[in-house]
């Protein structure tokens, strides 16, 4: 203002001193009485006086004015949207002052972009918005802006160069004559509400560089008229969930799109060629459509590319095999229906960070190449048909964070340096058939925080540092070869170990505890002894069955709140339940079977909201709560001969309490009697028996023989008890390589059964083989329908013996020959059902029998069903691929006609003779009804195809009408099973779940459906 000042006081001067030269020049010239000189245009005096007056003052006058205009708007705007507190800045002032602030951006003076990005602003926009002239940006992201219609109102911006509208209210179409924003570089409205076709006319916005058209309601197809916006760089139409467009042929004349998504959008159709067109393409993303066919091959081709998201399509065939754009970043091609190989290109790109091609059906090996990339971060190939080694240098060559390999045939060993750079997160490799120790890398990779190498052939110790890794979650070992023991302490942060089917063995030490965030541990089927860890009081879910703990059951284990599942069978715990059990306010599953639990059962373990309950094959007694006192416990409590109930149904196998009291006074004071009466006798003449028989088969065979005696359990007899039994009156049947017998052991009437080897030379070898693999089998299943191996009593030059369960019978020939009804017979089945499932799809490596036939099912005096005879059982490699024998094994009527012909074995032909033995069961027949060519199987389909009712084939003995709906269910099962093609036989699990729908009433006809969907008539 100085300035002004100055030059305004200099112009006033020299005004003045050429307005007094003119005076007197006029004055002379009228003295000498002569015309005084006119003032030319170049006189300049009010040239000089009009230009200072109008550069100095008007725009002084003018700024001033634009200023007060401009922040006005600005104050008027605050006002109309509620003074929000996001602007509470805006105060009014005398000056430009407002172009400092954070939400304005001037240019000489003046406003040229208003931005709200996250101001949490409610209200409308204003027409007089466009009375900022000079406005070429608009930005209101993510507020709460509303309006029936697109804001029209911004046509009149016209110099409106960025336009974003992203994550308003808006609603309404976008108009037809969205063209008139002409000056438009920039437009995104993306998360609102617009409805209809996307105009045609957008295409006409020919300045635009980037369009947003993301996650609105439009319907119909885009408009091929985009491909028209030749200066277009990023295009956005991703997650407009309401179309079901193509891809338009013209979007491959975009020259300058270097961003493209179309994400989640419903496209179909095939990915045109011209997508390799975009010669400046660097971002590709369209996944999560339905797109179909190949891949292009021009795909790969854009030498700028980086990402490619195709995903979540339904992409077929191979993948392209040449790949020129050398600058790819992030490959996802995961979750189609892509066959073939991984290119070899793949491993030139020296950029790349991320490989996921998961979830398709790729094979062959994975190149060894993509071990070499320098900046690999994360390959997911989870889900395919690789096999082969991986790539050896892994992680050596790159930071590796992540490698997800999971459900392949993967064979060989993780390879040693995955976790090289400390930097290794996550690895996931189950379901494979990788072998040997893990890499020794794992023990000092403190990176790690989730392990997942479940189903493989690992074995060896785990590297001691795993265990304690400082951010291991979750370490998922099951199923595999492990060896070693526990460590004192777990890493602090984990949350879930599972270590099933292995062969960890020790202590369970007191330490686990020290892990406060463990919530899953699973331990069931390895070598584990000594007692329970006592405080584990964040567990949701414990599973230590089948090791061979002892000692009694935690006292203080009411203080487990969380806990839901306790598995704690086929263990030696002894002791009694405590009465803490009953405080375990969210336990759901307990399982305590095949223990040696004895005592009461606590009655507050009734109050629990079980789902689950297991306690059989102990030593319990007393009265069962009366909560228990349903068929929902039919199987809770079977094998506690001590056990009753007050009110015992029909299905509870459970004598009454009041005559249970009675009998059991009655027989103790007989067995008092007996006992003192017979037990001198019986010992002195078991005495002598044993050395007259054994002297005297010593003298006729000229032998001096030495017995071996090896047990697996804890046993109440001698070999002499054995060797004394085996006679003719006590053989009850034949085995797959030997008899079997059923022996009294003692006086209190125990029996167990025993199979003797055949004693021929000529097959000594054969015989050796056969008795090896039952005794590696039985020796490590433990199940409440599977015989137990108790002892081994061998000779070096006799027969060996196997011994197995107490108080047996075969079901083929059952004691006193009594008629079985139809209730014990689907109790026998069930039983038998539970063993071979189990054998099936429970153990670490699955069984097959192959010699299941109604006299290996023996029978205890409660008619529960124990599979017996495994000297014909066969381990397969992997479950569901077949092995095959050099000769068929196996009793007629029972064999499975593809295993007669190819000696190829899989658990289909446990499935086909479990199915004869259902419709033995049914029919009253034995396995070789029928004439010499035919068995009962093909007797009973002929039966079906003849057109005769299944009523007519059923046992007459038991067929009663409450039982013939359940009969004929089991009858056509039984078909099911023995159907000639083997794919189409159900699982043994589908044949358990079907008898265990069979063994309750059925209630409604929606259960009747259920079991018609599974195997449909």
């Amino acid at each position: 203002m100085c300035i002004y000042l100055i030059f305004l006081e200099f112009s006033c001067i020299y005004f003045s001193a050429h307005f007094l030269d003119r005076v007197q020049t006029i004055a002379k010239a009228r003295a000498k009485g002569t015309q005084p000189p006119i003032m030319t245009k170049t006189t300049p005096i009010f040239i000089h006086f009009s230009f200072y007056i109008t550069f100095f003052l008007f725009p002084i006058h003018a700024n001033s004015q634009l200023i007060a205009q401009e922040q006005g708007i600005l104050l008027n705007l605050k006002q109309l949207w509620g003074n929000p507190k996001s602007l509470k800045h805006w105060i009014p002032t005398n000056s430009s002052s407002h172009c400092s602030w954070p939400e304005i951006t001037c240019s000489k003076g003046s406003i040229i972009g208003l931005s709200f990005r996250d101001y949490n602003i409610s209200g409308t926009i204003p027409p007089f918005i466009c009375n900022l002239k000079n406005l070429t940006t608009f930005d209101v992201y993510n507020n709460s802006f509303h309006s029936i219609e697109f804001p029209r109102d911004l046509y009149n911006c016209s110099k409106l160069e960025t336009l974003d509208l992203s994550q308003n209210y808006f609603y309404g179409a976008i108009p037809d004559d969205i063209h008139r924003m002409s000056s438009l570089q920039n437009l995104s409205v993306e998360g609102n509400n617009f409805i209809g076709n996307i105009p045609a006319s957008i295409g006409r916005l020919t300045k635009l560089r980037r369009l947003m058209l993301v996650q609105c309601p439009f319907t119909g197809s885009f408009p091929p008229e985009i491909g028209n916006l030749s200066n277009l760089e990023e295009l956005g139409l991703a997650y407009n969930y309401k179309m079901v467009p193509s891809l338009p042929l013209e979007f491959g004349k975009l020259k300058k799109l270097k961003f493209l998504w179309m994400a989640g959008t419903n496209l179909i159709g095939e990915i045109p060629n011209t997508i390799g067109e975009m010669a400046a393409l660097e971002h590709l993303d369209l996944s999560e459509n339905s797109l179909t066919g190949k891949i292009p091959d021009s795909l790969f081709v854009p030498k700028n590319l980086r990402i490619v998201y195709l995903h979540k399509n339904k992409l077929s065939r191979e993948i392209p095999q040449v790949v020129k754009a050398l600058n790819l970043d992030v490959v996802d091609l995961s979750e189609n229906n892509l066959t073939g190989t991984i290119p070899d290109d793949f491993g030139k790109l020296r950029n790349l960070t991320g490989l996921a091609l998961f979830l398709n059906q790729l094979s062959g090996k994975i190149p060894d190449s993509i071990g070499r990339l320098p900046r690999l971060v994360n390959l997911k190939l989870f889900n395919n048909n690789f096999f082969g080694s991986l790539p050896p240098e892994l992680g050596r060559y790159s930071i590796l964070e992540r490698l997800w390999v999971s459900t392949n045939k993967l064979t060989g060993q993780l390879p040693e340096h995955l976790c090289d750079n400390g930097k290794l997160v996550e690895v996931l490799a189950y379901e494979n058939q990788l072998v040997r120790e893990l890499p020794k890398s794992f023990g000092n990779c403190s990176s790690l925080e989730l392990v997942k190498i479940y189903r493989n052939k690992f074995s060896g110790n785990i590297p001691s540092g795993l265990w304690t890794s400082s951010n291991l979650n979750m370490l998922m070992l099951s199923d595999n070869y492990f060896t070693g023991e526990l460590p004192e302490r777990l890493a602090w942060n984990l949350s879930r170990l599972e270590m099933n089917n292995n062969r960890f063995s020790g202590r369970i030490p007191q330490g686990v505890s020290s892990s406060r965030n463990l919530l899953v541990l699973k331990a069931s089927n390895n070598l584990f002894n000594g007692t329970i860890p006592q405080d584990l009081s964040r567990l949701t879910t414990l599973l230590l069955d089948r090791n061979r703990l002892s000692g009694p059951l935690p006292s203080d284990i009411n203080s487990w709140k969380s806990l839901n599942t306790l598995n704690l069978s086929q263990n030696a715990i002894s002791g009694q339940i405590p009465e803490e059990f009953g405080s375990i306010p969210g336990l759901l599953e307990l399982d305590l079977s095949e223990n040696q639990l004895f005592g009461l059962i606590p009655s507050k373990l009734g109050l629990l909201k079980l789902t689950s309950l297991n306690l059989s094959s102990n030593h319990l007694t007393g009265s069962i709560p009366s909560e228990f006192e349903n068929d929902a416990y039919a199987y809770s409590f079977l094998n506690n001969s001590g056990l009753c109930a007050n009110r015992p149904s029909r299905s509870l196998n459970l004598e009454n309490c009041s005559s249970h009291r009675q009998n059991s006074s009655k027989s103790s004071y007989k067995l008092i009697a007996w006992i003192i009466g017979l037990v001198v006798a019986i010992l002195l003449g078991l005495f002598i028996s044993f050395f007259v028989i054994r002297n005297y088969k010593k003298r006729k065979h000229g032998l001096h023989l030495t017995w071996k005696l090896t047990s697996f359990q804890k046993l109440n007899f001698t070999e002499s008890n054995i060797l004394s039994g085996l006679t003719e009156d006590n053989k009850i049947g034949f085995g797959g390589s030997g008899q079997v017998y059923r022996i009294v052991i003692n006086h209190f009437g125990d029996t167990i059964a025993v199979k003797k080897i055949w004693n021929n030379s000529k097959i000594e070898e054969k015989l050796e083989k056969e008795f090896m693999a039952e005794v590696k089998i039985l020796s490590s299943i433990r199940h409440a329908n599977i015989v137990k191996l108790l002892c081994c009593i061998s000779s070096d030059n006799l027969d060996r013996w196997l011994h197995r369960n107490n108080r047996v019978t075969t079901f083929s020939s059952p004691v006193n020959h009594v008629v079985l009804d139809w209730p014990k017979r689907l109790h026998i089945a069930i039983g038998a059902a539970r063993g071979l499932s189990y054998m099936h799809h429970d153990c670490s490596l699955p069984i097959v029998h192959r010699d299941v036939k109604s006299s290996n099912i023996l029978l205890d005096l409660d008619f529960n069903a124990h599979i017996a005879d495994f000297g014909l059982a066969k381990m397969l490699i992997k479950e569901g691929e077949p092995s095959t024998m050099s000769v068929v094994a196996g009793s007629f009527g029972y064999i499975a006609p593809e295993y007669a012909r190819t000696t190829r074995i899989n658990e289909k032909i446990d499935v086909y003779s479990f199915g004869v033995i259902l419709l033995e069961l049914t029919t009253g027949r034995k396995a070789n009804y029928g004439d010499e060519h035919t068995s009962l199987a093909e007797w009973a389909l002929r039966h079906i195809q003849d057109g005769k009712p299944i009523g007519d084939a059923l046992d007459e003995e038991v067929k009663e009408p409450c039982h013939l709906n359940a009969m004929c269910h089991v009858f056509r099962l039984g078909l099911y099973c023995t159907d000639t093609l083997p794919s189409t036989r159900p699982s043994m699990k589908e044949v358990l779940k079907v008898l265990l729908q069979c063994s309750q009433p059925v209630r409604n006809e929606e259960k009747n459906a259920g079991t018609e969907m599974l195997f449909p008539s």
